[in-house]
């Protein structure tokens, strides 16, 4: 069962929220929309506040907290106190309210039973090896059709001509730095459009994900796993989930966070510097030991002086 982002303009977003309402507990009439509305604010933006909800969807403070009240009554959402660094202006620390698993468990782990069976006569049948294999499969048919992101180095001028033309080392330097910062802010918008759209890949596959920057990076953040009770007995999952977005961002990437584990969301950090994959470093260890390297007379080797002070007693013997 898929679950949704926020609502967009688009026809995607329209049936989305449409399988969202489904998926709430019956409510009568427009109460279940609103229902809906609120448990996927919840689901994508929790810990938020009931002012906050009620602004995001046009509706008073009271009516949103009386759904939350009702969330809350069922075990489906819980609140706790903003920390001091999140409060604006004076007074009490507002409330915060997110989903709980319970509340997880309403948007849709279908089949999880069957799933987790499958799975266990799978590594029984072909062992470890056969599970990784139709995890790896499995992540890759989510983002099947996004293509890897291509390179965007910059092209450093040779500095061959450097003696020769001092004169013009100066501004060729200029030059470089120019082109190098063009490069790299190419670079950071190519990242970024791709996190975006492996996220809108997850969405359609019901992880609810959505990116975010912070500092130096972009987050993918999954706000609802619909396998996260197989995940917890199959970590290859969430496993062959990192190694597709490696293989797609072309960049090393660290997740952070787990719903299997018990957090709130599966987060996936992608930094826009550049940091090689695990192959690409290898390569370029193997070409810098390999690469001749430029020394200054007095960098040149002197003898080894190991063992000096020994050789020198035993002459003087």
């Amino acid at each position: 069962m898929k679950t949704v982002g926020l609502p967009n303009t688009d026809e995607r977003a329209g049936r989305r929220a449409g399988t969202l309402s489904a998926a709430v507990p019956a409510v009568r009439g427009g109460e279940g929309h609103t229902r809906a509305a609120i448990i996927r604010l919840l689901l994508e933006e929790g810990p938020i506040t009931a002012t906050a909800i009620s602004t995001r969807l046009g509706l008073t403070p009271a009516g949103v907290r009386r759904h939350l009240d009702a969330l809350i009554d069922s075990g489906q959402a819980r609140a706790s106190r903003s920390a001091p660094w999140q409060q604006k202006g004076r007074g009490r620390p507002a409330k915060q309210y997110q989903l709980t698993a319970a509340g997880r468990g309403q948007l849709g782990h279908a089949y999880d039973d069957l799933a987790g069976a499958a799975i266990r006569q799978l590594g029984e049948i072909g062992g470890d090896q056969a599970i990784t294999e139709f995890a790896r499969k499995r992540a890759r048919t989510i983002v099947a059709g996004i293509e890897p992101l291509r390179e965007h180095g910059p092209q450093i001028p040779s500095r061959a001509a450097d003696e020769a033309d001092p004169a013009g080392a100066e501004a060729e330097t200029t030059a470089e730095a120019e082109t190098t910062a063009e490069a790299e802010t190419t670079a950071e918008a190519g990242m970024v459009a791709k996190a975006e759209e492996i996220a809108g890949a997850l969405s359609d596959s019901g992880f609810a994900a959505s990116t975010r920057k912070v500092g130096a990076g972009v987050q993918i953040c999954q706000h609802h796993c619909p396998v996260s009770h197989v995940a917890e007995e199959f970590p290859q999952l969430c496993e062959a989930e990192l190694e597709v977005f490696r293989e797609l961002l072309g960049t090393h990437v660290q997740r952070l966070a787990t719903i299997a584990n018990g957090d709130c969301a599966c987060t996936t950090h992608v930094p826009l510097t550049a940091v090689p994959a695990a192959g690409r470093t290898a390569q370029a260890k193997a070409r810098a030991y390999t690469e001749p390297k430029t020394t200054s007379p007095s960098a040149v080797a002197q003898p080894a002086t190991v063992g000096t002070n020994d050789d020198s007693g035993r002459s003087a013997e």
